[in-house]
């Protein structure tokens, strides 16, 4: 197997004395593993963090066999980083994208999305212009998983305005009216889900709380829920704000 492509660096695990096992998503072969010789060398340690994109070069014997890989920075988000909120962010999106899909899978949506929110990160001057395109990708990730909730209508009516809230049971929408006996069970559900646009602190905190409910509950579940307190010290961040 030999392929040439680029890609975000979305997990680094060191592997013996100074290798590292990286993981990378790629647009049209989805998450990649990979050995990198030297990895934890001065050199490396600054191209491989998370949230990078890099030119990787993947070469293995057999399908089977951890491919040899090769890397060289293409765009560094560094910077970042060394920001609280915007680290916390790109630890987030990579870490999820690395826990959740299955290997060797195309999933060019999510790619690009991924692609998008880190992008949105390092261009928007405050979490504010990012934090609802992060809530739009857990959507996304919980979609491509067979997961995807269901906005469009209310699912004990069928009617597609006044939708209120989401069913923890289901993940479809409730309107206002059919919801309204059951409220205390529902998920309010923010309007920049359905009707897009900016979301308010308040909306990206209850965005959050519709894919957390539905990432713990079906995704992030085994060996992948290990991931979950890095999501805690995100959501407690950015409810701060609101």
């Amino acid at each position: 197997m030999h392929l040439a492509t680029r890609a975000i660096v979305c997990a680094v695990l060191p592997h013996g004395e100074h290798g590292a096992i990286v993981r990378l998503m790629t647009a049209e072969n989805g998450l990649l593993p990979g050995y990198v010789r030297g990895g934890r060398s001065r050199r490396l340690r600054p191209v491989l963090l998370v949230g990078n994109l890099v030119e990787a070069d993947f070469r293995s014997r057999t399908d089977a066999q951890l491919a040899a890989l090769t890397v060289e920075l293409a765009e560094s988000r560094a910077a970042l980083l060394g920001e609280p909120l915007a680290a916390i962010g790109i630890e987030w999106a990579t870490a999820l994208t690395a826990a959740a899909l299955p290997e060797g899978q195309p999933y060019p949506h999510l790619h690009d999305a991924l692609d998008g929110v880190l992008a949105a990160i390092a261009a928007a001057p405050s979490a504010r212009g990012w934090a609802g395109a992060l809530v739009r990708y857990e959507l996304l990730v919980l979609a491509e998983l067979g997961f995807g909730l269901d906005l469009t209508a209310c699912a004990a009516t069928g009617v597609t305005e006044d939708l209120a809230w989401v069913s923890p049971r289901s993940g479809g929408a409730v309107s206002r009216g059919a919801g309204a006996p059951y409220a205390d069970r529902l998920l309010p559900l923010p309007g920049f889900l359905i009707a897009g646009g900016d979301a308010g602190w308040g909306d990206v905190v209850a965005g959050l709380a519709i894919t957390g409910h539905f990432l713990t509950r079906d995704v992030l579940i085994g060996r992948a829920a290990t991931i979950l307190p890095a999501r805690a010290r995100l959501v407690e961040r950015l409810s701060r704000l609101a």
